[in-house]
């Protein structure tokens, strides 16, 4: 009875093959808007999520607040803080620097050439949480930190921007930090590997190059700083440690925990999270109400069919069909019109999002729970839009629609 419903819903929508894609296009058009904005806010969300996974979401920052009006010398950390933070948390620090950075125009020869450049310092095993291909010479390594010697790591483009060449280990490069210009010499150059979102949120090639210094460089001379950085081991409770590491600081400063501020990439990346995914539900429940409309497109049409058809319903009737064999059959027809618009529109709203993803050497995030359910919903809006007319179809007296001309 099922298989011979569809077959002549088939027959049906192939008769009035316009009036059928007409019908249809509210369906396929909120599907496939549903289908593309959805897969593309899980492709931004998941591409979001790897970026904070490739800068670390094991990683905080931790400072005094910006609220506290009564700020002290003895708020900023030292050196030997820092090192005493890093052995009482040994077991659960990977990684602790002074968040130290500044900028500086490098200088090589006579001034022919000079480019921006932007200075991070670092200590020696920054390259066991941010690891990085070696290509030429060496990173940083212990004693250039102890020693604050004036020796520098580039990667492989800001080498090309400076020197033209990529391989510069060994040549120098003069630049002021703080007032007085020294001399500096690169130690090595390493590349890392860059996604294609990393590439089109930093907005392709730059013309400022980047560099790696010991970070007891750019705490001189005073040597206090204003930020812990700090990365966590993989197996720590995040939770635990950044309230224990606050605790402690606060404590050894003097202060009540509320008056540190602490920033963690792990908040940072759940509330861009939570951002995209609202932004998402949002704009896919706006582009929904389309479904609305081809809804009422679907009744609207089969409102028109039974109209037109009162006379093959009265003859079935008739014949011995029952009111629920015709409320199937009406029912039926409403669906498949109603899913097949959906198959469409899921079709085109994954090819959408496909190509856009090969333009950009993105990969999309396409769920089949979501486009199941967009098919299944579709079908759904046919048979709960097709009730109506189904029902005044099956409720028609087989008398009168034999009579009707």
């Amino acid at each position: 009875m099922l298989l011979e419903n569809m077959s002549m819903a088939f027959s049906a929508i192939r008769v009035n093959k316009m009036r059928s894609f007409l019908t249809m296009l509210g369906i396929i058009i909120g599907i496939g808007s549903v289908i593309s904005i959805v897969s593309i806010g899980d492709t931004m969300r998941s591409l979001f999520a790897d970026l904070y996974k490739d800068v670390g979401v094991t990683q905080a920052y931790v400072a005094i607040g910006y609220w506290v009006d009564d700020v002290r010398q003895t708020d900023y950390f030292t050196l030997d803080e820092l090192e005493r933070v890093k052995d009482v948390f040994e077991d659960q620090i990977a990684y602790i620097d002074s968040n130290a950075a500044t900028s500086g125009e490098a200088i090589i020869g006579d001034g022919d050439v000079k480019v921006n450049f932007d200075f991070t310092g670092i200590d020696y095993n920054y390259i066991d949480v941010q690891p990085v291909d070696m290509v030429y010479g060496r990173y940083l390594n212990e004693g250039d930190i102890l020693a604050r010697k004036k020796n520098v790591v580039m990667d492989v483009d800001s080498a090309k921007l400076l020197y033209g060449e990529e391989n510069v280990v060994g040549r120098t490069f003069r630049t002021s930090l703080y007032g007085n210009v020294d001399e500096f010499t690169v130690v090595g150059v390493y590349k890392k590997e860059v996604s294609a979102f990393q590439k089109l949120m930093m907005g392709g090639q730059s013309d400022r190059g980047a560099a790696f210094v010991p970070y007891t460089l750019l705490t001189w001379p005073n040597d206090y700083f204003y930020y812990l950085h700090v990365y966590a081991k993989e197996d720590v409770n995040l939770d635990e440690f950044f309230n224990q590491l606050l605790a402690y600081v606060a404590n050894y400063k003097g202060r009540e925990p509320g008056d540190m501020r602490l920033n963690t990439a792990m908040e940072e990346m759940n509330s861009v999270d939570t951002m995209m995914g609202g932004l998402s539900a949002a704009v896919g429940g706006i582009a929904a109400i389309s479904l609305l409309v081809g809804g009422i497109g679907i009744m609207n049409i089969m409102l028109v069919s039974v109209t037109e058809r009162t006379r093959e319903i009265g003859i079935r009737k008739s014949l011995g069909a029952k009111t629920r064999d015709i409320l199937v059959q009406f029912l039926t027809e409403s669906a498949i019109l109603s899913a097949c618009g959906g198959i469409i529109g899921i079709t085109i709203g994954v090819g959408l999002v496909s190509i856009l993803g090969m333009a950009f050497g993105i990969k999309v995030v396409i769920k089949p729970g979501v486009v199941i359910l967009a098919v299944s919903f579709s079908a759904v809006v046919g048979i709960f839009f097709g009730l109506y007319p189904a029902s005044k179809a099956a409720k028609a007296d087989p008398i009168d629609a034999l009579r009707y001309e």
